[in-house]
């Protein structure tokens, strides 16, 4: 290691807590302009086709899933790679990370949009889509997945910025497009009459703008030129940058199935309810963007914290590792505390903003919103976990925890329960599986905490310093 190039970069010198909010800041709002263009269009459908478009665009929402989990895995997986490297001195190596990632990025998204084209209408009958829902959601799908290849560059490019110390301008890209789309949704829905069609050509245009963003800045990263041998793929490179993202990526794909497999399950007990089949599959598609824009927060402490923790753990300054993750777990907490309250005391009027619905429909919403979201206080705890042992090296640690809230526990409960409850075993399903997954974190974070301060002492007496 080049004990230089360790002192002169600030993640290894500058105060901790100062650090985490110039990362974690940029990284929050790029999660929240991520929620952000899920509950836009959800607010302006809402508002203009009702309860079905809303249903809708909940049917639509595994491939927006898809597309997350191929950006975190090739983006976050490709930071916490180059932010290792460069903490072990290897600069040039670690440029390798960076432009393989973006080639992958923008291939993976072509490739999903060709996939969805072809096999729109089977694919979305199989996400759970009711007749009366299929025409909206192929509507509003046909277009979206054009931008495909945009949202995946943007949403995985930005954490490639974030790592070369730019988180201000990581939050820029994903911040103009959604102001963009913001703009865009109300003019094409209400003032053109486009419906659908509007809400997903708005969709595509500001992840199209903030793609281009990214390739803007890619063209002259700071930690050195990227050339043509960076961007050619290269199978060791590639393999190990997606070794270390395949914790998100995974946590990704479980969401994907457990929305599937819920979409199906509200379909089907809600047909044998008094609600119906659209009724619970709407309420659940708003609650779960509202549920995730607040957990993007937690998810942009995490994000912010993965530099700090990958470069420190290069550098083998625990006691800096172990500083960031205490201060990243305080953070969420408070996030997820607010949540919480607000879930409780105020579901009525927060589904109210998506716009009408019958009596019916409020009072399942209600009360999904209780029960499904009870343990909203303890749900940063599984996502850092995952991520921070990402960033430091253990990838096999992060994909566990990365499943364990949504396969190991949440998709079978949805499975099991309903068979005794109906379709309010759907509603008791999440908060057991938010507590066990909490649980199972907050035990192997403590493990690993207490192995970092054994290397400190063990540092100390080696050397007499920390």
């Amino acid at each position: 290691m080049e004990e230089t190039q360790v002192m002169q970069n600030p993640l290894g010198t500058a105060p901790v807590g100062a650090l985490l909010r110039k990362f974690a800041l940029p990284s929050i709002v790029a999660m929240l302009v991520g929620a952000l263009y899920n509950i836009v269009d959800q607010f302006f459908i809402g508002q203009s086709i009702g309860e079905l478009g809303n249903a809708a665009t909940n049917v639509a929402f595994p491939l927006n899933t898809s597309c997350t989990a191929i950006a975190l895995l090739l983006g976050i997986g490709a930071a916490s790679a180059f932010n290792l490297t460069m903490g072990r001195g290897n600069r040039e190596k670690a440029l390798y990370y960076i432009g393989n990632a973006a080639t992958l990025l923008f291939g993976f998204g072509l490739l999903l949009c060709l996939v969805t084209e072809i096999f729109l209408r089977p694919m979305l009958l199989f996400f759970g889509s009711p007749e009366d829902v299929l025409g909206y959601a192929m509507e509003y799908v046909r277009i979206t997945a054009i931008g495909f290849p945009f949202l995946i560059l943007s949403n995985g490019g930005t954490h490639l910025v974030r790592a070369d110390g730019s988180p201000r301008y990581s939050m820029l890209c994903n911040l103009s497009g959604a102001i963009l789309n913001t703009i865009l949704d109300p003019i094409f829905i209400f003032g053109l009459n486009m419906g659908m069609s509007g809400a997903a050509l708005a969709t595509i245009l500001g992840q199209i703008f903030a793609g281009i963003l990214v390739i803007r800045y890619l063209r002259g990263y700071h930690s050195g030129r990227l050339t043509a041998k960076h961007i050619r793929p290269q199978r060791d490179i590639a393999g190990y940058a997606m070794s270390l993202g395949l914790a998100p990526f995974l946590n990704q794909i479980a969401m994907m199935v457990v929305q599937v497999v819920m979409n199906n399950s509200l379909t089907w007990y809600g047909a044998r309810s008094v609600y119906g089949e659209s009724i619970p599959l709407a309420c659940s598609g708003i609650i779960n963007k509202v549920g995730f824009l607040f957990f993007s927060i937690c998810i942009g402490i995490a994000q912010g914290m993965q530099p700090i923790s990958s470069f420190n753990y290069g550098a083998e300054k625990y006691g800096r590792v172990r500083q960031v993750l205490k201060l990243s777990l305080m953070s969420g907490s408070v996030v997820c505390i607010l949540a919480f309250c607000l879930f409780q005391l105020f579901p009525r009027q927060i589904i109210g903003f998506f716009g009408d619905g019958s009596d019916l429909y409020f009072t399942f919403a209600q009360r999904y919103f209780r029960i499904y979201m009870f343990f909203t206080f303890l749900n940063n705890i599984q996502p850092l976990s995952s991520t921070f042992f990402t960033s430091i090296g253990m990838p096999g640690k992060g994909a566990f925890l990365s499943l364990t809230r949504q396969i190991l526990f949440l998709l079978p409960l949805i499975v099991v329960l309903p068979l005794f409850l109906g379709i309010d075993g759907i509603m008791y399903a999440g908060p057991v599986a938010d507590l066990l997954a909490a649980l199972i974190a907050a035990l192997m974070l403590r493990r690993q905490m207490g192995k970092m301060k054994e290397n400190i002492a063990g540092k100390k007496d080696f050397d007499g310093k920390d």
